[in-house]
Protein backbone atom coordinates (compact mmCIF):
# COMPACT_ATOMS: atom_id res chain seq x y z
CA UNK A 1 0.00 0.00 0.00
CA UNK A 2 1.38 3.22 -0.63
CA UNK A 3 1.15 7.05 0.97
CA UNK A 4 2.10 5.94 3.88
CA UNK A 5 -1.34 3.55 4.60
CA UNK A 6 -1.02 0.17 6.53
CA UNK A 7 -3.59 -2.47 7.54
CA UNK A 8 -4.33 -1.96 11.55
CA UNK A 9 -7.43 -4.37 12.02
CA UNK A 10 -10.71 -5.90 10.73
CA UNK A 11 -13.04 -5.25 13.60
CA UNK A 12 -16.55 -7.12 14.63
CA UNK A 13 -18.81 -5.95 16.96
CA UNK A 14 -19.99 -8.67 19.52
CA UNK A 15 -22.56 -8.85 22.18
CA UNK A 16 -20.09 -11.11 24.02
CA UNK A 17 -16.80 -10.21 23.46
CA UNK A 18 -14.86 -12.91 25.95
CA UNK A 19 -17.37 -15.35 23.57
CA UNK A 20 -16.26 -14.42 20.57
CA UNK A 21 -12.41 -14.42 21.49
CA UNK A 22 -12.64 -18.50 22.92
CA UNK A 23 -14.37 -18.61 19.54
CA UNK A 24 -12.01 -17.37 17.45
CA UNK A 25 -9.42 -18.79 19.45
CA UNK A 26 -10.15 -22.71 20.66
CA UNK A 27 -11.92 -23.06 16.97
CA UNK A 28 -9.24 -21.34 14.53
CA UNK A 29 -6.20 -20.92 17.29
CA UNK A 30 -6.12 -17.63 16.66
CA UNK A 31 -3.67 -16.17 19.69
CA UNK A 32 -5.42 -13.61 22.13
CA UNK A 33 -3.20 -10.53 23.06
CA UNK A 34 -6.11 -8.53 25.12
CA UNK A 35 -9.45 -9.45 26.10
CA UNK A 36 -12.03 -7.80 28.45
CA UNK A 37 -15.51 -7.57 28.66
CA UNK A 38 -15.40 -5.09 26.02
CA UNK A 39 -12.96 -5.48 24.04
CA UNK A 40 -10.64 -7.85 22.87
CA UNK A 41 -7.50 -8.05 20.05
CA UNK A 42 -6.54 -11.11 18.27
CA UNK A 43 -3.53 -12.79 16.09
CA UNK A 44 -3.18 -14.56 13.29
CA UNK A 45 0.39 -14.01 11.77
CA UNK A 46 0.96 -10.25 10.87
CA UNK A 47 -3.51 -9.59 10.81
CA UNK A 48 -4.97 -8.47 14.03
CA UNK A 49 -9.38 -9.09 14.38
CA UNK A 50 -10.45 -6.74 17.35
CA UNK A 51 -13.38 -7.56 18.48
CA UNK A 52 -15.64 -5.03 20.61
CA UNK A 53 -18.68 -5.11 22.78
CA UNK A 54 -22.07 -3.39 20.97
CA UNK A 55 -25.63 -3.62 21.67
CA UNK A 56 -27.92 -5.44 19.26
CA UNK A 57 -29.34 -2.44 17.67
CA UNK A 58 -25.92 -1.05 16.57
CA UNK A 59 -25.17 -4.62 15.04
CA UNK A 60 -28.75 -4.46 13.39
CA UNK A 61 -28.13 -1.55 11.70
CA UNK A 62 -25.42 -2.83 9.89
CA UNK A 63 -22.48 -2.11 11.67
CA UNK A 64 -20.93 -5.66 12.27
CA UNK A 65 -17.65 -5.30 10.62
CA UNK A 66 -15.06 -2.74 10.32
CA UNK A 67 -11.49 -2.31 8.28
CA UNK A 68 -9.13 -0.33 10.06
CA UNK A 69 -6.09 1.32 8.30
CA UNK A 70 -3.25 3.39 9.92
CA UNK A 71 -2.31 6.82 7.85
CA UNK A 72 0.26 8.85 8.04
CA UNK A 73 -2.22 12.36 7.11
CA UNK A 74 -6.05 11.94 8.03
CA UNK A 75 -7.04 15.11 6.20
CA UNK A 76 -5.85 14.52 3.14
CA UNK A 77 -6.72 10.87 2.99
CA UNK A 78 -10.46 11.25 4.27
CA UNK A 79 -10.33 14.06 0.85
CA UNK A 80 -9.27 11.55 -1.03
CA UNK A 81 -11.61 9.24 -0.37
CA UNK A 82 -14.58 11.86 -0.23
CA UNK A 83 -13.62 12.58 -3.75
CA UNK A 84 -13.54 9.03 -4.42
CA UNK A 85 -17.35 8.50 -3.36
CA UNK A 86 -17.04 7.72 0.37
CA UNK A 87 -18.93 9.42 3.20
CA UNK A 88 -17.88 10.43 6.26
CA UNK A 89 -19.83 8.48 9.34
CA UNK A 90 -19.52 11.81 12.04
CA UNK A 91 -16.66 14.06 12.32
CA UNK A 92 -13.08 13.61 12.29
CA UNK A 93 -12.35 13.06 15.92
CA UNK A 94 -9.33 14.13 17.58
CA UNK A 95 -8.41 11.75 20.71
CA UNK A 96 -5.52 11.99 23.22
CA UNK A 97 -3.72 8.83 21.47
CA UNK A 98 -4.22 10.40 17.47
CA UNK A 99 -7.20 11.42 15.01
CA UNK A 100 -10.15 8.63 14.23
CA UNK A 101 -12.07 9.06 11.16
CA UNK A 102 -15.55 6.25 10.20
CA UNK A 103 -16.30 6.43 6.13
CA UNK A 104 -18.68 4.18 4.21
CA UNK A 105 -17.06 2.92 1.33
CA UNK A 106 -18.67 3.33 -2.06
CA UNK A 107 -20.58 0.14 -1.31
CA UNK A 108 -21.72 1.55 2.28
CA UNK A 109 -19.19 -0.81 3.91
CA UNK A 110 -17.57 0.95 7.31
CA UNK A 111 -13.93 2.54 7.21
CA UNK A 112 -11.70 3.58 9.93
CA UNK A 113 -8.84 5.56 9.37
CA UNK A 114 -6.23 6.31 12.58
CA UNK A 115 -3.32 8.96 12.46
CA UNK A 116 -1.18 8.33 15.62
CA UNK A 117 -0.70 11.12 17.58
Amino acid sequence: MGGGVSFRWVLQLHKDVPKAARFYSEGLGLSINVCTLAWAELQSGPLKLALMQSSDIVIQKGYSSLLSFTVSDINSTVTKLLSLGAELDGAIKYEVHGKVAALHCVDGHLLGLYEPA
